[in-house]
């Protein structure tokens, strides 16, 4: 488990943290300068409409309140609606994948505090408030909208989040939010390493902007390999950073005797009626594959690898060791679907009674 953020709220009600010195958003309209800053100077509208890939992945370095993602995802889902009413789902982005890293999360009951403030994103923060995870460090996978908007919500160390990620040498990130507190107020995220790092995830041509425009990020982010420029900044702030990726490297999180060329999946053959497999045709059909089970019973569920009842827990280990994150971040990611799940309207029986586990010691 990691540290959450220590806030308090000023007198206008913006979280304030008060190890960095600094507040989460303006004063004045936070909302405005986030669509500003970071939507509209990556110019997400016009390539949600002409992108080369099916989904859109924006990185952020400092989910906060979540007010960027916030915004992205309406708009996003203004995009989607756009094309559903023109009849253009074969055309344009069909799903957003957000990547974001938060080394000090808020707690849930200050997100929703800090949440209040955007009434207009309400429908949007209840959704992500429930489904908000605990304070454990790792990748906390978020799906919403059937699996139309992915959030993979990082807790931790940005640099140490992105050495942790697969990613191929052509790069997974088309747009970069470079957010955090103030390069002044936190200077040990506005680093070479990490916009190195940004570089070697990023696709070619992969945007980014940030509100600062000091000389050393700016600097620092042309030896990465971006070509940046001042823009106007947002209100009375005079300029802020935008950039853009010429080339990309060599970098890749596997080696190279790794790399198979990818086949885009039609049609996928499933094997076996049990909660597996309907697992794995669930998360198929969000993604728009056709699929066809297989399965030598009447009716799925049958064999239950021979067990009278099901249970779901995480295997819980003395020691933190990344086999008892992977256990602990899978659990948590299941009890988030089953619940989407029900939410949903589906319906299968069940009881969060949870599980007693006696501690054993081997002599």
């Amino acid at each position: 488990m990691i540290k959450n953020a220590n806030i308090h709220f000023n007198n206008l009600g913006t979280p304030f943290a008060n190890d960095f010195g600094d507040i989460y958003f303006s004063n004045d309209d936070g909302l405005a300068e986030s669509h500003y800053v970071y939507y509209e100077q990556n110019n997400i509208d016009a390539r949600l409409q002409n992108h080369d890939q099916p989904h859109f992945v924006i990185a952020e370095t400092g989910f906060g309140t979540g007010l960027n993602f916030l915004n992205t995802w309406q708009r996003f889902t203004d995009h989607f609606a756009r094309q559903q009413v023109q009849n253009q789902l074969d055309k344009g982005v069909k799903r957003l994948h957000f990547i974001s890293f938060e080394k000090y999360p808020l707690s849930i009951d200050d997100l929703k505090r800090a949440l209040q403030a955007w009434p207009l994103l309400s429908a949007f923060s209840d959704k992500l408030t429930k489904q908000y995870p605990i304070n454990l460090e790792g990748c906390h996978r978020l799906e919403f909208d059937n699996g139309l908007v992915v959030l993979d919500l990082y807790f931790g160390d940005a640099l140490e989040s992105i050495h942790a990620m697969s990613y191929p040498q052509t790069g997974i990130v088309d747009a970069w939010y470079l957010d955090g507190f103030a390069p002044s107020k936190n200077p040990e995220m506005w680093q070479q390493s990490l916009f190195n790092s940004m570089a070697d995830i990023s696709r070619v041509s992969a945007t980014l902007s940030t509100f600062t425009s000091a000389g050393f990020v700016r600097r620092g982010l042309i030896d990465a390999g971006f070509n940046t420029k001042k823009a106007k900044g947002f209100g009375q702030k005079r300029d802020m950073l935008v950039g853009q990726l010429e080339c990309v490297n060599d970098a890749q999180s596997a080696p190279a005797y790794f790399h198979q060329d990818s086949s885009a999946l039609k049609n996928v053959a499933v094997i076996g009626g049990g909660i597996a497999s309907s697992c794995i045709l669930y998360s198929l059909a969000k993604r728009g594959i056709a699929s066809q089970l297989f399965c030598q019973d009447e009716k799925p569920a049958m064999g239950a690898s021979h067990n009278v009842q099901g249970a779901i827990y995480p295997h819980l280990q003395a020691k933190n060791s990344p086999h008892s994150e992977l256990f602990a971040h899978s659990f948590l990611y299941a009890k988030r679907l089953y619940n989407q799940l029900l939410n949903n309207g589906f319906s299968f029986d069940y009881d969060w009674c949870g599980v007693l586990q006696h501690a054993v010691k081997n002599l």
